[in-house]
Parts: C-alpha cells; structure tokens; sequence
C-alpha cells in the first residue's frame, strides 16, 4: 500500500488578485470536484483569473473557474466552466457572508493546492482597488527596489 502524500504542493496561483484586488484575510475551504476534474487538476489545467465566490442557501460555490477536460476520460468528461461547491463549516460561511455584506467586499481564490492528498482552495476576502491605488502600488515597488539596489551596491 502506498503512504500518504504529506505537505502542499501548489497546482496554481492567483498572483493577479494581489494586483487587482486589497487582500485583506485568508480562508482555506475544501472543493467538491469530479474524477476528471481531480485528473486534471494534477496535469495542472486550470485558469481561475475571474473567480470569485457565490454565497447562497447556506452553501458557498465557485464560479468563474476553468478546468480543462482530462483528455483521458473517454465519455465521462466534466463541463470545464460549472460551478464549484466550497465545503465549509456553516459558521464560516456566515462570517463570511456578513462580512461580504458590507462595501466593496469580495471573496476570490487565490491559490489551489494539494494539502495531505485532498485539493484545497485558498480565498481571500478582498477590497477591489481604484486604478489610482494600483499606480501607487506599482511606483512605491519600483522606488523600494530603487533603493534595494542601492543599498546593495556598499
């Protein structure tokens, strides 16, 4: 019998969301997925730049995801864009939908991995940015690199 995959291994990030959005707290939920869906997550087919997640009935999905189709999965094939159940405890989702309640608030993923042989999703409850944020962001960076590099030459 073969032992249990210990650690994380990431299948992908959302290094975007940092750029897009003011992350403000992080949660990990486990996903409910299909057989070719798991199949094609381990090749690493997935693009979720414009997930996001839906809250409603109790329950959390995820939309907005792509999972290509396992190429090896004959008949049985997954359809690519469905959305996605988020196992959560009941109190979880009901912080987090009180707290998605108030402005400008939203949950994105921004990372999917393998954590003891199961495929978790890491959210982030985020605060979109203004353009202008973004072009703050961008100079402060390019001016501590600046520096970086100067501090680097003594």
């Amino acid at each position: 019998m073969c032992a249990k995959p210990t650690g994380i291994k990431i299948i992908a990030a959302n290094r975007k969301a940092r750029h897009f959005f003011e992350l403000l707290e992080f949660i990990e939920a486990g996903i409910m997925l299909t057989g070719s869906e798991v199949k094609s997550l381990r090749e690493g087919k997935v693009n979720f730049m414009d997930g996001y997640v839906r809250i409603g009935g109790g329950e959390a999905f995820l939309s907005g995801v792509h999972i290509s189709t396992y190429a090896n999965a004959g008949y049985a094939q997954h359809v690519p864009d469905r959305e996605r159940k988020l196992l959560m405890h009941r109190h979880e989702i009901n912080s987090l939908k009180s707290k998605m309640e108030q402005k400008g608030l939203t949950l994105v993923p921004t990372k999917l991995y393998f954590k003891d042989g199961k495929i978790k999703i890491e959210l982030a409850l985020a605060k979109g940015k203004k353009v202008y944020d973004r072009r703050e962001d961008l100079k402060q960076k390019a001016v501590n690199r600046d520096t970086e590099r100067e501090m680097n030459r003594f």
